[in-house]
């Protein structure tokens, strides 16, 4: 089957409409303005706190992770959720942190949420084995309520050392909790979309769009999250740019 069919393929599984506008290949992706003068000029941590976790390789991070008694989650985790997929991927997506079915597979974004985001993934020419799959957070929260800043601090150097070993092309930053916590903001993620972020000092192309459990709730958002996905192909495309200092 040809690409674009088997794109459009893809976006009718995801319920889009192949009348929505696409972008041409050609043009350019937005980037982000210049911030304004005494702005915070990298919105991402530089470095990881610590760092016996920066010096990890993935089998020993691996294991930090699952057996980490950092905070109080690990009294109600079934287990730690590392991540999925390809430790040299050229996409990382990263979510907010384990639901139900993930704590007790030990997988992140499986389910409904997770079929959608497969087929957003296929539609970018990616799969759970091109890409890899991450959270914010390592264990899920009962009763799937928002992370707390103490909890989302206790894993942010366990993300920030898998960013540093896969070097990852782009970051796919799927939800508001995700994207506020990479962007180091509290903006909304209607405001965050649309624009093409830099994280840390590598200036890795990071792109914010919707998290499929919102789209399945709000299935007329689709359009946009194809929107997003089009921005991050083209981000992908580029070469990753050192962020200036």
């Amino acid at each position: 089957m040809p690409e674009r069919a088997r794109q459009l393929a893809y976006l009718q599984r995801m319920g889009i409409e192949a009348w929505v506008r696409r972008v041409p290949p050609t043009a350019e992706a937005p980037m982000e303005p210049a911030p304004p003068a005494g702005a915070m000029s990298s919105p991402a941590p530089q470095s990881v706190a610590d760092d016996a976790v920066a010096a990890l390789d993935w089998t020993a991070l691996r294991e930090r992770v699952l057996g980490c008694t950092a905070c109080q989650l690990h009294a109600t985790r079934t287990q730690a959720v590392f991540g999925v997929g390809n430790p040299d991927a050229d996409w990382l997506i990263v979510g907010e942190a384990p639901g139900a079915e993930e704590d007790r597979r030990g997988e992140p974004f499986v389910g409904r949420a997770g079929q959608l985001l497969d087929a957003i993934l296929r539609a970018a020419g990616q799969d759970r084995r091109s890409a890899y799959i991450a959270n914010i957070l390592k264990c899920r929260p009962p009763n799937n309520r928002d992370p707390e800043p103490e909890e989302i601090g206790c894993c942010q150097d366990y993300l920030a050392r898998q960013i540093a070993l896969i070097r990852p092309r782009l970051i796919l930053a799927v939800g508001r909790i995700a994207a506020q916590h990479l962007l180091a903001t509290d903006q909304p993620i209607g405001r965050l979309r649309g624009r093409v972020h830099r994280w840390g000092e590598a200036g890795i192309p990071l792109v914010v769009t919707y998290h499929p459990a919102y789209l399945l709730r709000s299935p007329g958002e689709k359009r946009k999250a194809w929107e997003d996905l089009q921005l991050a192909m083209q981000s992908a495309r580029q070469p990753v740019e050192a962020a200036e200092q």
